[in-house]
């Protein structure tokens, strides 16, 4: 009972340390009684005077205690169903047990009490060597399982105080968006207006609005209507509503890219190397029918199956449509989706800097010719007259 309340609150990373700890714990006081001379072995011995601290009855005592809490704490373990978790490193668990297999025949053959206390200490300070790389070891594994794993860093073109986007790189990703992303997932805070200057030219995107029917209304009969698309209007979402995605998706709902790289931790980099992270899931690892492993993702199932492949898209520009060039142009477009001012907000920024460099300098000569003469004066007192 004690064992299981122990663990009920403990996390699975501190539920492996403790259970490697606790096994080899149970080795050690089990080999240490069995070796220990003149140990009473009669099942109805018991000790009715307090044995001093020192004593070989206490430090037997000791040593039972903790044999019987380690057993304890590991059966509440085995029946709670934790035991499986010892799997996940069982080089540790095994280098863990052979470290207080060697500390115990070590144990059994010292004759002096000196050379055991010395075995202890070494077979201690090895177990917290094995515990520590089996904590960092299982910790990375259930980080990575829990949260994704931590996407590298990219050197995106417009990270820097005075860059900006790369134009040419945000009409191609509006293209795979258009080509690839557009039959699943919306940009409704994007609307064609907005392309004007960036990406196309007018006329450009006047042509594609056109390509649209946008539903409308109501007409002068009170009833909607479809019309060609216009600048005002909003890029096309896929699906009228929520429930209507989800029926189209096995239950999933496929998100808005408005904000992607702003709603998800490390923006940019995280969405890159989703797109580009698809691959066969590792031996041991389940993932279920409708389902695709990717490690980036938080849990390592996601719904969306890999929609980028070499040639998947086609370029108006003649740039090779390789699978990481789609997956950098579309990364570019849904950053400027998320920042369309960022331009204009980094050249208002410079401007500012500059007149306010201006006016730094000014006020500075003005205070320099204005107090330059009072801090000059030379102060005669004529103590006569």
């Amino acid at each position: 009972m004690h064992g299981r309340a122990l663990f009920q609150f403990g996390s699975s990373r501190s539920r492996l340390v403790l259970l490697v700890n606790l096994t080899a714990l149970e080795h050690v006081t089990s080999s240490q009684e069995e070796a220990r001379p003149g140990r009473i072995n009669h099942p109805g011995a018991t000790y009715c005077a307090k044995p001093s601290r020192g004593s070989a009855a206490a430090k037997m005592l000791r040593s039972k205690s903790l044999a019987v809490l380690a057993r304890s704490v590991k059966q509440g373990i085995d029946s709670a169903g934790i035991a499986p978790v010892c799997q996940v490193l069982p080089g540790t668990v095994s280098a863990a047990q052979s470290v207080h297999t060697g500390a115990a025949a070590v144990s059994a053959d010292a004759p002096q009490a000196g050379s055991r206390s010395w075995m202890k200490r070494g077979g201690l300070a090895a177990l917290g060597v094995a515990s520590v790389t089996g904590f960092g070891a299982y910790a990375l594994a259930e980080e990575e399982a829990e949260h994704g794993l931590h996407a590298p860093d990219y050197p995106w073109n417009h990270e820097g105080y005075f860059s900006s986007y790369d134009h040419a790189s945000i009409r191609r990703g509006h293209q795979v968006y258009q080509q690839v992303c557009a039959a699943c997932h919306s940009v409704q805070q994007i609307h064609f207006r907005n392309l004007v200057g960036v990406a196309y030219t007018e006329d450009e995107v006047k042509e594609l609005a056109g390509e649209i029917e946008v539903t409308d209304g109501p007409n002068e009969e009170g009833e909607d209507y479809e019309r060609p698309g216009r600048l005002a209007d909003p890029l096309p979402r896929p699906y009228r509503n929520e429930e209507a995605a989800r029926a189209a998706n096995g239950g999933a709902y496929p998100p808005d890219l408005s904000l992607i790289t702003k709603a998800r931790h490390n923006g940019a980099n995280y969405v890159f190397a989703l797109l580009l992270g698809y691959r066969e899931p590792p031996a041991g690892v389940h993932i279920r029918e409708g389902l695709y492993y990717n490690p980036y993702f938080p849990g390592g199932a996601i719904a969306m199956p890999k929609m980028l492949a070499d040639e998947g898209a086609e370029y108006d520009d003649g740039t090779v449509a390789t699978e990481a060039q789609q997956a950098k142009d579309v990364v570019q477009f849904l950053s400027w989706a998320a920042e369309p001012e960022h331009d204009d907000r980094k050249l208002m920024g410079v401007k500012w800097i500059f007149v306010l460099t201006l006016v730094f300098a000014t006020a500075v000569y003005f205070k320099r010719w204005k107090w330059a003469p009072i801090k000059s004066r030379r102060v005669v007192v004529d103590v006569l007259n």
